[in-house]
C-alpha cells in the first residue's frame, strides 16, 4: 500500500500550525515552571545538600525536571490533538479521507513528539542558567529524548481516543504521571530514601526513565542503562498494540 504522504503532511503541518499559534504560552509555561523549580530546589534547598554522585543538586535535578516536561507535554499535546477534532466533530473528516489509520496515527503522533522535543530543548537551554549542565552521552541522550516523546505521544493519543470529555482527559496526566515523577527520583537519589521506599519506588516505572536520561547526562545511574531502554521500549509496543486495537475496533471514533 502506498504511503499517503500529503494526507500525512495535511495533518501533521495543521497540529503544528495550532501549536505555533499558541506558541508563546506553550514555551512560556514550562519555562517559569522550571525557573521555579531550579529557585526553589535548586537554589534554596540546593544550598542545604552535599554533591550527589559527584553532581551538584542543581545539576542532578536538570534530568528529572526534563523527563517531568516531556512526559507532561507529549501526552497532553497528542490527547488534545485527536480529542479535540472528535469533540467538534472534525474527525469526520479524516475518516472519510483516504488516508489509513496508520498514517492518520503517524502524523498525529509525530505532530506531538516535535512539539515536545522543542519544547524539552527551550528547557534545557533554561536549564544552563540555572545549573552547571554537561552532556556525557550527547546522541544516547538524543535518542532517550526521540524514544520517550514519541512512546508517549503516543500513550497520550490513547488516551485521547478512549477519553469522552475533559475531564477524563487530564485524570492520567495530572493525577498519575505527574506523582509518579516526582516519586521516580526527579529530584532526590534513591539512596536517599529507607529501603522499604527503594523497594517501593523499583515498582515506579518512571524511576527507570529518569535514571536512563540521568546517565546520559553525568554518567551515573542506580541501573544498567538497558533497562532503562528496554522498559521503555516494551511500553511502546503496548501501546502500538493498544491503539492499533482500538482504531480497528472504532471504539469511541466511528460511534
Amino acid at each position: 500500500m502506498k504511503f499517503n504522504y500529503y494526507g500525512f503532511k495535511a495533518i501533521y503541518v495543521h497540529e503544528m500550525n495550532r501549536f505555533l499559534r499558541t506558541v508563546a504560552q506553550s514555551l512560556l509555561s514550562p519555562v517559569i515552571s522550571t525557573s521555579l523549580y531550579f529557585v526553589v530546589f535548586g537554589s534554596v534547598i540546593g544550598g542545604y545538600i552535599q554533591k550527589i554522585d559527584g553532581v551538584s543538586y542543581g545539576s542532578y535535578i536538570v534530568p528529572g525536571l526534563l523527563m517531568l516536561t516531556l512526559l507532561t507535554q507529549s501526552i497532553s499535546n497528542t490527547s488534545f490533538g485527536i480529542f479535540f477534532p472528535k469533540f467538534n466533530g472534525t474527525i469526520n473528516e479524516i475518516l472519510a479521507a483516504p488516508i489509513s489509520t496508520l498514517e492518520t496515527v503517524l502524523a498525529f503522533v509525530g505532530a506531538g513528539a516535535t512539539k515536545t522535543l522543542i519544547v524539552g530543548a527551550v528547557i534545557y537551554f533554561t536549564a544552563t542558567f540555572f545549573a552547571d549542565v554537561t552532556v556525557k552521552y550527547p546522541m544516547l541522550m538524543i535518542f532517550l529524548l526521540i524514544l520517550v516523546s514519541f512512546t508517549f505521544a503516543l500513550f497520550g493519543f490513547l488516551i485521547g481516543v478512549i477519553s469522552k470529555d475533559f475531564e477524563q482527559m487530564s485524570i492520567i496526566p495530572s493525577l498519575v504521571i505527574t506523582p509518579m515523577v516526582f516519586l521516580g527520583g526527579s529530584l532526590y537519589s534513591l539512596d536517599m530514601l529507607p529501603p522499604f521506599w527503594q523497594t517501593v519506588s523499583y515498582f515506579n516505572p518512571v524511576v527507570y526513565l529518569i535514571d536512563g536520561l540521568r546517565f546520559s547526562f553525568y554518567g551515573i545511574s542506580d541501573f544498567n542503562i538497558w533497562i532503562s531502554i528496554g522498559s521503555m521500549m516494551s511500553f511502546l509496543v503496548i501501546c502500538v498494540m493498544s491503539v492499533s486495537k482500538l482504531l480497528k475496533k472504532g471504539y469511541n471514533i466511528k460511534a
